[in-house]
């Protein structure tokens, strides 16, 4: 008789497991789908962690202000979508602000109406002066500086990193003039950016110049990964945009105005890609021919969130449980913190979280969901639990 029911009870055993296992997996399937898609929203596929930013005024003298307030003004939206300023090199002369035939003393302005002041109180100059030059620019992209350099004067990217190299100042076919003493060719960039990669120095780069002939400067590029784009086409010259009566001078240029107009509409967790600010290009309104190149970047432009190059990232990746306990668990028996592997100079990369919001709430379905199976689980088990005392009492 004993024997007989063995089967049954095995059977309703196995029926308690698996209605528990079945409400056991309801209820945590929802939390991780609801997890994956809160952190996986702005994923573009770009693959990068951090993101830096190189803006180079190769120009001096008070009749380029517009050039330092085309650097300044990118140096604005950049930090605004979430670059650090710790990510972020600025190569100025900065000899405007404080240069004596200014009205506004200590002011830039990219306005005829002055109404935003693009220097104020907290711009970090990397490189001033006499130390914007060719030499630095090379050095700085490559990694090849002195080990005297202090850590806001380097470059410190890895294989994750995605940058934006922004270039303004006089240029023409194939060459930008560095402060009318130098000159830095598209074949010298090309060289500097392969380097990058062969070092692992860089996952993408979007490079943006704003100077005469401007689409020359990326026609030798054969580096992979690399998007760019310029404001005027071979035997093109790019214009100003407007001038300052009060200041005397161009305030801005046309290609870097309309660039930065339209950023003004892009917030951290805008979802506007590359290819949105390329169509915005309006020729007849810039007074050139802006360019693109895309045949060495591998991703779709319409897929290429605009701030994978503008904005900090907030890249978060999910670990099962049992291995955050079993970490948990190490760190709590050996509180000491394990070595680095990481030199001296190695790259550090700064968790910036730019798309900060809160996590999604749960819903009230999904309460529902979880409190009925509770049920389920509660009841099914009394139920086990009372056919096995049958069974038991039966069976003597």
């Amino acid at each position: 008789m004993r024997f007989q029911l063995l089967p049954q009870a095995c059977l309703l055993l196995l029926a308690c497991f698996a209605t528990w296992a079945v409400g056991t997996t309801g209820s945590i399937a929802p939390a991780v789908e609801r997890a994956a898609d809160f952190f996986g929203r702005h994923n573009s596929g770009s693959g990068h962690t951090n993101n830096w930013a190189v803006l180079v005024c190769a120009s001096r003298y008070w009749f380029n202000y517009r050039h330092m307030a085309n650097a300044l003004g990118m140096y604005r939206t950049v930090k605004r979508l979430g670059i650090p300023d710790s990510n972020i090199i600025l190569m100025l002369a900065d000899d405007v602000a404080c240069n004596t035939r200014n009205k506004f003393a200590g002011s830039v302005y990219a306005e005829a109406g002055r109404h935003l002041d693009l220097y104020g109180e907290n711009i970090e100059v990397d490189y001033r002066g006499y130390e914007v030059t060719v030499e630095n620019f090379i050095r700085l992209l490559t990694g090849r500086v002195d080990p005297s350099m202090p850590r806001s004067k380097r470059l410190l990217t890895d294989d994750r990193s995605n940058i934006f190299v922004y270039m303004t100042g006089h240029g023409g076919n194939e060459f930008l003039k560095f402060q009318d003493q130098e000159e830095i060719s598209a074949f010298d960039i090309a060289d500097a950016f392969e380097q990058m990669w062969q070092k692992k120095r860089y996952n993408e780069i979007l490079f943006m110049i704003d100077t005469c002939q401007a689409n020359t400067m990326y026609s030798q590029f054969y580096s992979p990964n690399i998007l760019a784009t310029g404001s005027s086409q071979i035997e093109e010259n790019s214009y100003s945009y407007e001038n300052d009566n009060d200041i005397g001078v161009s305030v801005i240029d046309s290609y870097t105005h309309y660039v930065l107009k339209f950023m003004e509409g892009i917030n951290k967790t805008s979802q506007t890609s590359m290819q949105d600010l390329f169509n915005s290009y309006d020729p007849v309104k810039i007074h050139s021919h802006p360019g693109i190149r895309s045949d060495l970047f591998l991703r779709p432009l319409d897929k290429t969130l605009i701030t994978d190059f503008f904005g900090g990232v907030a890249q978060a990746e999910l670990f099962p449980l049992q291995e955050c306990v079993g970490s948990s668990n190490r760190h709590e028996k050996d509180p000491t913190p394990p070595s680095s592997s990481r030199g001296p100079d190695a790259p550090y990369v700064p968790v910036v979280l730019s798309n900060i919001t809160s996590l999604p709430r749960l819903t009230d379905e999904t309460h529902a969901w979880n409190k009925r199976w509770k049920e389920v689980r509660k009841w099914t088990s009394v139920f086990v639990v009372g056919c096995l005392v049958f069974w038991v009492s039966f069976v003597r």
